[in-house]
C-alpha cells in the first residue's frame, strides 16, 4: 500500500504548497483582537462603556464581560453585553457613573462560534494607575477538574465513534462471518456504550465547562436548560437520538444478519444495512461538524461536508484496523479474502484522509508561519508525522497480507478477476498453510482430544463416546474412556468434560495460530498500527481544543495594529502634592517619538494656575515590570523655568512602562508619583 500511496501523497504535498502559499483569511476559536479602552491604557475621564472586539462571532450572557474597580467590586451594570454589530464579534457593557480614579480590571468569559470557551482579563486606568485587589476567578471556563473531565469525555466520544463505525463497517464490508464472532460483537457493542456514555457526560459537563467551571453545577437543571439552547447542546442531543438508531443497526447486524443463511436474503439484508449504516454514521459525524471548527469561518458550507468525510475515513481506517486486530488476536482464523478487502478499504480511506486533511489544514493554518510558529500548526506537524508513520507500517501489513495470498492453494489468490479478487466466505483461513508442530505427548493428546471432539460435534455423536475412541494410552483419552458411563449419567461430569473439550479446542486453535509465521507477522504489524492510531486520535482531540493558527496570527496582528495606533509621542499628565508651601502642581511629561530605541523626554512643571513652577529638582525613572526591567533613570537637565529635558533616553523594549516622576519643592518636601504608559 505504501508504494501505491506514494504518488498520491506527493500530489497532495505539491497541492499543499500552492494552497498554503496563496491562503486567504479565515477564523475559528475566538480571540480578543481589540478593546476600548485599550489594554494598559490610562484615560483622563471615566468611560461610559467598555467594548471588546473578537476575531469571530461569540455567544454571551449577563456575566460574559465584567468590569471590576480597584477594590474588586463590579462597576458595570450587570446586563447582557450589547452587540455593536461587526458580525456578532464586538460587544460592549455600560459602566456606572461616578467612577473613581485607579486601575480597573476587565474580565471576559465567552463561547466562540466553534463551541470553545474563551476567557481572559486585562486592565486600564482612569486618571492614574493604582493598586488593585480585583481577582479573576481561578476556575476559569475550560479549565480545572471540569475541563479535564470534559477533555476525557471528548476523547472517549471520538474513540467510541471510530470503533463503532469502523468495526461495523469491517464486519459488513470485509468479514461477514465476523457478525457471529463474540469478540467482534463485544467490540462494537462496547463502542456504542462508550460513545453514548461519553455524549451524556459531555452534555452534563458542558454548562460548567463553558461557564462557572464548578463540578457542583453538573446537575443544575437551569444550567442544563441553557446548554440545550446552544448549538453544542443541540448537536449532543442529536447525537443521542442517532445513537438510538445505531443501537437498532447493531442489533440487526449481530442478530438477524448473523443468523441469515439464504444467500439472497443475506445479500438483500447486507444492502439495507449498508444504506442505513451509512446514513447513521454520516449523521453522527455531522454532529461534530456542525458544532466545532468546521461550522464557522471560511467556507463553512464546504468545510462541514469535508469534515464529515474526514471523520468517516478515520473511522473506516482506524476503527477497521482495531476490528482486524481483535479478529487476529481473539477471534477464529480470518479468511485471506477478508484481510485483503480491508487492505483496499484502508487504501481508499487514506486517500480521502489526505485530501480532506489538506483542505482542513489550509483552512485552519493558512500560512507557513502559522504552521511552524503556532501551537496548532506544531501539533498539526506532529499529527502529519504520525500519520506518515502509520502509512509506512500499513505498507508492512500489506506485505504480510500479500504473503498470505501467495500460499499454495489459497482460495483468495489472484485469479481471472485480477489481483485482490475476493474469495468466497468458505475460503481457507490464514492459518491452514502451516502444519502443527508437536510439543510432546501430552500436547498431542490434547490436540487429538480436541480434534476428536470437533469431529464428534460434526457427526452428531456424543463427545464422550468419541473421546473413548481416541488414541489409547493418552491421559485425556483414558479419562474419557473410563468416565464414559458416569459422564452420560452425571451432568456435573458432562459439564466438566465439555469444559475440557473447549479448553483443548482453544489450545489447538492457539497452537495453529501462533505457529503461522505469516499470521504472526501480520498480527505484530497491525498491533503497531493500532498503537500509533491511539496516539493520532489523542493528538486530534487536542487539536480540536487548540486555537487554530489562522486565528492566533490574526489576534497577534490585531494586537500589533492596536499597538501601532498608539505609536507616536506619549504625553502624560501627573498631579502631585509635596505637602509643603507651594507644594501642589502638575507634571506634564512628553516622550518623543514614543517607541523603543532613542527617545527625548520633556518635563514641564506647572502650578495649579498652569503657570511654570520652578522647583529645585525633578527626576524621572521608567520600569517595565512585565520583563523585570528597570528602573531606568533619565538624565534631566534644566532648560528654563519649569522645563526639564533629556535626550538619548534608551527604551529597550516596547510594553507597558511605569513612569515615576519625583518632584522636590524644598529641602524637605518631596513626592514621587507614577503613571503607566504604553511605549513602543
Amino acid at each position: 500500500m505504501a508504494a501505491r500511496l506514494l504518488p498520491v501523497l506527493l500530489a497532495v504535498l505539491l497541492a499543499g504548497l500552492a494552497v498554503l502559499a496563496g491562503a486567504g483569511s479565515a477564523g475559528a476559536h475566538a480571540a480578543l483582537t481589540g478593546s476600548d479602552p485599550q489594554q494598559d491604557s490610562v484615560v483622563e475621564q471615566a468611560p461610559k462603556e467598555v467594548s471588546l472586539t473578537f476575531s469571530e462571532q461569540i455567544a454571551v450572557d449577563e456575566d460574559a464581560i465584567r468590569v471590576l474597580d480597584p477594590a474588586g467590586n463590579r462597576v458595570d451594570t450587570e446586563e447582557t453585553p450589547r452587540s455593536l454589530g461587526s458580525g456578532g464579534a464586538q460587544y460592549a457593557v455600560k459602566l456606572r457613573a461616578g467612577l473613581p480614579d485607579g486601575t480597573f480590571t476587565v474580565a471576559y468569559q465567552v463561547v466562540s462560534a466553534d463551541s470553545h470557551p474563551v476567557a481572559g482579563a486585562f486592565t486600564f486606568s482612569i486618571g492614574a494607575p493604582s493598586e488593585t485587589s480585583a481577582a479573576v476567578p481561578d476556575q476559569a471556563s475550560g479549565g480545572g477538574a471540569v475541563g479535564a473531565l470534559y477533555g476525557i469525555a471528548r476523547y472517549l466520544s471520538y474513540a467510541g465513534f471510530t470503533l463503532l463505525v469502523g468495526g461495523a463497517a469491517f464486519v459488513l464490508a470485509c468479514w461477514p462471518r465476523g457478525a457471529g464472532v463474540r469478540p467482534m460483537q463485544r467490540l462494537v457493542a462496547f463502542s456504542w456504550v462508550g460513545l453514548t456514555a461519553a455524549t451524556l457526560a459531555m452534555l452534563l459537563l458542558r454548562g460548567p465547562y463553558a461557564g462557572s467551571g464548578k463540578l457542583g453545577d453538573i446537575f443544575d437543571l437551569e444550567v442544563l436548560g441553557g446548554v440545550l439552547e446552544t448549538k453544542t447542546g443541540a448537536a449532543l442531543v442529536s447525537r443521542l437520538l442517532l445513537l438510538a438508531a445505531a443501537a437498532l443497526f447493531v442489533a440487526v447486524l449481530f442478530g438477524a444478519y448473523a443468523r441469515r443463511e439464504d444467500p439472497k436474503e443475506r445479500r438483500d439484508l447486507t444492502f439495507g444495512l449498508a444504506i442505513g449504516g451509512t446514513v447513521v454514521a454520516a449523521g453522527l459525524a455531522a454532529t461534530w461538524a456542525m458544532s466545532e471548527h468546521a461550522s464557522t469561518g471560511l467556507q463553512a458550507g464546504i468545510a462541514m461536508p469535508v469534515d464529515v468525510l474526514h471523520l468517516l475515513a478515520v473511522a473506516a481506517w482506524l476503527g477497521g484496523l482495531t476490528a482486524l486486530l481483535v479478529a487476529l488476536y481473539r477471534g477464529p482464523a480470518v479468511e485471506r479474502a477478508a484481510v485483503r478487502r480491508f487492505s483496499r478499504v484502508a487504501f481508499g480511506s487514506v486517500v480521502v484522509l489526505a485530501l480532506t486533511g489538506l483542505y482542513q489544514s489550509w483552512r485552519q493554518v493558512g500560512s507557513w508561519s502559522a504552521l511552524t510558529g503556532t501551537s496548532y500548526g506544531q501539533l498539526l506537524l506532529v499529527k502529519i508525522g504520525l500519520v506518515a508513520l502509520l502509512v509506512a507500517v500499513a505498507g508492512l501489513s500489506r506485505r504480510w497480507t500479500g504473503r498470505l495470498g501467495e500460499a499454495p492453494g489459497d482460495a483468495g489468490s489472484p485469479g481471472p478477476e485480477g489481483e485482490g479478487a475476493s474469495a468466497p466466505e468458505s475460503a481457507e483461513p490464514v492459518t491452514d498453510s502451516v502444519p502443527d508442530a508437536g510439543d510432546g505427548e501430552r500436547t498431542e493428546a490434547v490436540v487429538a482430544a480436541a480434534e476428536t471432539s470437533e469431529r464428534a460435534e460434526v457427526e452428531g455423536r456424543p463427545a464422550a463416546v468419541q473421546g473413548a475412541e481416541a488414541e489409547v494410552g493418552t491421559p485425556v483419552a483414558e479419562s474419557a474412556a473410563t468416565a464414559r458411563v458416569p459422564a452420560q449419567a452425571d451432568p456435573a461430569r458432562e459439564a466438566q468434560l465439555r469444559r475440557q473439550r473447549e479448553a483443548a479446542s482453544a489450545a489447538t486453535r492457539k497452537k495453529r495460530r501462533d505457529g503461522d509465521s505469516e499470521r504472526s507477522g501480520l498480527r505484530r504489524s497491525v498491533l503497531l498500527e493500532a498503537g500509533i492510531a491511539v496516539v493520532v486520535l489523542a493528538v486530534t482531540t487536542v487539536l480540536t481544543t487548540t486555537e487554530p493558527g489562522r486565528t492566533e496570527e490574526e489576534a497577534a496582528a490585531g494586537t500589533s495594529a492596536s499597538a501601532a495606533q498608539q505609536q507616536g509621542p506619549v504625553s502624560l499628565t501627573v498631579p502631585f502634592d509635596t505637602g509643603g508651601t507651594d507644594g501642589k502642581g502638575t507634571v506634564l511629561l512628553d516622550v518623543d517619538p514614543g517607541r523603543s530605541g532613542d527617545n527625548a523626554l520633556h518635563v514641564y512643571v506647572q502650578d495649579p494656575s498652569k503657570e511654570p513652577l520652578d522647583v529645585p529638582e525633578v527626576k524621572v525613572a521608567l520600569t517595565l515590570k512585565a520583563q523585570e526591567l528597570g528602573p531606568l533613570t533619565a538624565p534631566l537637565e534644566r532648560i528654563s523655568e519649569g522645563h526639564w529635558s533629556a535626550t538619548g533616553v534608551q527604551i529597550p523594549l516596547a510594553g507597558s512602562w511605569t513612569v515615576a516622576v519625583t518632584v522636590r519643592t524644598s529641602d524637605i518636601d518631596q513626592v514621587t508619583v507614577s503613571k503607566n504608559a504604553r511605549i513602543g
